[in-house]
């Protein structure tokens, strides 16, 4: 269940004089912003003219990373699909350009560059973490409008247009569901997370549930502390300070967050009998089966992208472990009669899951809002026309008037051996 020594010490080697690296092309094309990317695209026949949408994510197999690759190639299945549906107006052709990350935010961000060179109008539905977080500052600067991002956080900004609801909200549902079914106390939640923004947005979810609740003012304390201590999207030094064990971004090791619950149990005095996970589908199963071999009685809870449809419950399977877990989702249900959902089939075919719906969502939200624009067609109108009005997408209801995010649909479902079981809504 882990890396090597020398091969996680590489990489964290790597990682800083990487930061270093990153850090110099943000501040260069912060500073210096491509004024032309605000003009309008449509000058001249407008049946000739193309729109350049761009995204960046994780293409190439990592036998470490796989879930990185699955969540990328059914995202881009289901864009490209929504947009082969669904013509434009005005007969204007759409290309697709999608370039392969690594997952590194200096690529990333250079890829992302040399879209805009290009003259990229948007970037849709890009993959990841902190990369998102480095992009979004170039992005910004550039005003490069950002749409449908399959986020690991709570990333947000002026021109962003998120569709997946904030991923703290997703925790305090599962919070929530607990509370109500067992009869429980959110003091008795702790929460599993990768040490960056992915596992941020879990501590706010979790502290956001707690402010509610007399006589956790030193638990909040120590989640605060916490979040002070983020600098630059990852830090290490994160465990054994609250009910939140983290295991390092990039790395495979799922101990020291068992370790770090375990001291929270004997400092506190009170059971984490229910642990939410915001992990990639399999660090999330090698930590439910290290606990299990250790012989907990824990209970578990999963955000949509560690849940990653049926992907930790296929690596439980795997291990030969069957435990249920309770997984919130921000899709409609694969079975919906919902257009959008009967479209997405007829389109994907086989290839329908959890993470190509959204994709196919995210496209076709793209194009909803391209096809109800007035020109100018240009970034900034489109943001404009996209928080003007809530719009129906096949009957999933979209509305950025008030920011982010578009949807509010957060569902609760039972998952075990490869089977979702509706909880509740």
């Amino acid at each position: 269940m882990c890396l090597s020594k020398h091969l996680i010490n590489t990489r964290i080697i790597q990682r800083k004089c990487s930061g270093i690296l990153l850090g110099l092309i943000v501040i260069f094309h912060t500073l210096i912003p491509k004024i032309t990317l605000s003009a309008e695209v449509n000058s001249g026949k407008k049946e000739d003219m193309n729109i350049l949408i761009g995204s960046t994510m994780q293409l190439t197999e990592d036998p470490l990373f796989h879930d990185l690759n699955y969540y990328s190639a059914n995202m881009r299945k289901g864009i490209e699909a929504a947009l082969k549906s669904q013509p434009t107006k005005d007969r204007r052709k759409i290309e697709f350009e999608v370039i392969n990350d690594s997952n590194d935010p200096i690529t990333t961000v250079q890829a992302a560059r040399e879209l805009m060179d290009k003259g990229v109008f948007l970037m849709l539905g890009n993959v990841g973490s902190v990369s998102t977080l480095k992009l979004m500052k170039v992005l910004e600067a550039n005003r490069v409008p950002a749409m449908g991002f399959y986020t690991m956080g709570d990333i947000d900004a002026e021109n962003m247009l998120s569709y997946r609801p904030n991923t703290a909200q997703e925790v305090i549902a599962l919070i929530d569901n607990f509370v109500l079914k067992n009869s429980a106390k959110a003091t008795e939640v702790c929460i599993f997370a990768q040490n960056d923004v992915f596992g941020m947005a879990g501590v706010n979810g979790l502290k956001t549930a707690l402010e509610k609740l007399p006589d956790t003012p030193t638990t909040i304390d120590k989640l605060n502390h916490i979040l002070d201590m983020m600098m630059g999207g990852i830090n290490p030094a994160l465990n054994s300070i609250g009910p939140v064990g983290f295991y390092q971004y990039e790395t495979v090791l799922v101990r020291d967050g068992y370790l770090s619950l375990k001291d929270w149990e004997r400092e506190s005095g009170t059971e984490c009998k229910f642990v939410i996970l915001l992990a990639i589908p399999k660090v999330a199963a090698d930590f439910i089966a290290y606990a299990h071999y250790k012989n907990e009685s824990w209970s578990y809870g999963a955000v949509s992208i560690t849940a990653a449809g049926h992907s930790i419950s296929g690596y439980l399977r795997s291990y030969g472990i069957e435990k249920d877990v309770v997984v919130s989702q921000v899709v409609p249900e694969l079975n919906s009669s919902l257009p959008i959902v009967v479209d997405a089939k007829n389109a994907l075919g086989d290839s329908l899951n959890h993470i190509s719906l959204e994709g196919y969502i995210v496209g076709r939200m793209f194009m909803t809002v391209l096809n109800s624009m007035k020109d100018p067609v240009t970034p900034a109108n489109f943001i404009k026309t996209a928080r003007q009005n809530p719009f129906d997408l096949g009957g999933l209801k979209i509305d950025f008037t008030k920011g982010n995010p578009g949807s509010a649909l957060i569902s609760l479902n039972h998952i075990n051996l490869g089977s979702y079981k509706l909880a509740r809504q």
